[in-house]
């Protein structure tokens, strides 16, 4: 087996991946990046689960969804009428594979423009600096490197009593798949996974049944944006069960019969599609040799410092690979940060101000600490709410519900976590994040001047709510 050299090789083309290789190699590194999966010609499949079969294809189809909901239900209150409307889940999902094809495209095309060379196949850390690729014919080749990151990625839990076949019992990616209309579909799971595919096929008229095991929804958020998500999800038909223990699920007569205990009792649900999204798990098998004792934690993730480095000296692991939430944006980031720590250069990434983002109707987002979270750590604070309802562009857009929600310190006004549901919640909360980045107090956003009519203005009067001050809205003591 030859070898080639190279000063950086990345495994894995995912946001993570992809990101570092071409920071790594702006910066004068010769670069390579290994990517094993395929697309329908054959090619390296860019963009890892992201692009592929998560946030690029799930948010065309939520998109095609919510048009199509919008002109059966909303349409008709701006004086539209549309006749006999109907969906087809052909070209829906043509153009959604239409948007992928573009965007992982745009990667080759960003890779041969800043000279990342790609290495096709599976990638496997041999020796130190050492990184075997095998291709899909089994043949193999070796690659030195001075400096190697993991960006691997995660897959789908497959749980045994509901196994996926694909067909009936599906994951996350069968769930963007579906060639007709399912009349009912089960989820396991009430996450972020759960609720925006779920949301898709509810839109397009499918009878939905989601079962969370937790006695919570949405246990990660504020409790003020949980309590709403559910009155509001429920209102669009979404049947949500809690404390809803999956104990079986089987195919029968072409439909899935699924067995789950409530309140001491057992239950069935029968169903014709069952998505199984009850979390996702790192992709650390087979990624190194044992003798090269690369550190795992007892859930598979790859051990890592602050700095991203793993024990093995300059190998390095990013993204949903490692601890943190799995989110494409925190992998990218540290994809850059790491980069930037390899050529000598200050690498920065501040795990308090990553954005959550759940693409639902009305959209959720949140960066930095809960109310909850406040309370257990005994940080005192002041909170500022304010609805859309009063806000005049959400009243033109026909999207009014929700709020947001401001938490600041109570001595220093320092911003410690922003809370938002409602319309186009992931791109308000972006302010909120640049203001905690800044290290920005209340008084700071709520001194902002903010367009008029926005959507943003719920930002600057949650701010001033904060201090009692709001204008659009009665200030209770």
């Amino acid at each position: 087996m030859t070898t080639e050299s190279f000063d950086v090789i990345v495994i894995g083309s995912g946001p993570g991946g992809y990101v570092a290789a071409i920071r790594a190699a702006q910066l004068g590194l010769k670069t390579a990046c290994v990517e094993q999966e395929q697309n329908a010609e054959q090619g390296p499949a860019f963009g890892g689960t992201c692009l592929n079969v998560g946030c690029i294809p799930s948010k065309a189809l939520l998109q095609s969804s919510e048009h199509y909901h919008a002109i059966q239900h909303d349409m008709a209150a701006h004086g539209i009428t549309v006749d006999n409307a109907s969906i087809n889940i052909a070209e829906m999902q043509s153009r959604k594979a239409g948007i992928v094809k573009q965007m992982t495209g745009g990667i080759g095309m960003l890779f041969k423009g800043n000279k990342v060379e790609t290495l096709f196949g599976h990638g496997k850390i041999t020796a130190a600096n050492t990184v075997t690729v095998t291709a899909k014919d089994q043949s193999q080749k070796n690659y030195s490197a001075k400096h190697i990151i993991i960006a691997t990625g995660s897959s789908p839990v497959d749980i045994p009593i509901a196994k996926a076949d694909h067909n009936h019992i599906v994951d996350s990616t069968g769930a963007l798949e579906f060639t007709e209309t399912p009349k009912t579909l089960g989820v396991i799971g009430a996450g972020v996974i759960g609720l925006e595919l779920g949301s898709v096929w509810a839109r397009l008229g499918t009878r939905v049944t989601l079962l969370e095991a937790m006695p919570e929804f949405l246990a990660t958020a504020d409790k003020n944006i949980s309590r709403e998500a559910s009155k509001q999800f429920k209102a669009q038909g979404l049947d949500i069960q809690l404390n809803a223990r999956v104990t079986n699920a089987v195919v029968q007569d072409n439909q899935v019969h699924v067995t789950y205990e409530s309140e001491g009792q057992s239950q069935l649900l029968v169903v014709d599609k069952l998505l199984v999204s009850v979390g996702r798990r790192p992709n650390s098998r087979n990624i190194s040799s044992e003798s090269l004792g690369l550190a795992l934690d007892e859930r598979g993730f790859v051990n890592v410092d602050n700095y991203c480095k793993t024990n093995v000296p300059n190998i390095w692991a990013i993204g949903d690979v490692v601890r943190g939430p799995m989110l494409a944006h925190k992998a990218s980031e540290e994809g850059i940060a790491v980069a930037e720590r390899i050529a000598g250069n200050i690498g920065h990434i501040d795990f308090n101000t990553v954005p959550w983002v759940i693409y639902t109707q009305p959209e959720i987002a949140w960066v930095g600490k809960t109310e909850a979270q406040l309370k257990a750590e005994n940080i005192e604070y002041n909170a500022g709410m304010f609805p859309f309802a009063a806000v005049g562009r959400a009243k033109a857009l026909g999207q009014d519900s929700g709020f947001v929600k401001i938490l600041a310190d109570k001595q220093t006004d320092r911003i410690l976590g922003a809370h938002i549901i409602g319309p186009m919640a992931s791109e308000l909360i972006q302010e909120c994040v640049f203001a905690m980045e800044m290290q920005a107090s209340a008084a700071d956003l709520a001194l902002t001047i903010h367009g008029h009519p926005t959507l943003s203005e719920a930002i600057h009067e949650a701010a001033l709510g904060v201090h009692g001050k709001a204008i659009h809205k009665i200030n209770r003591k």
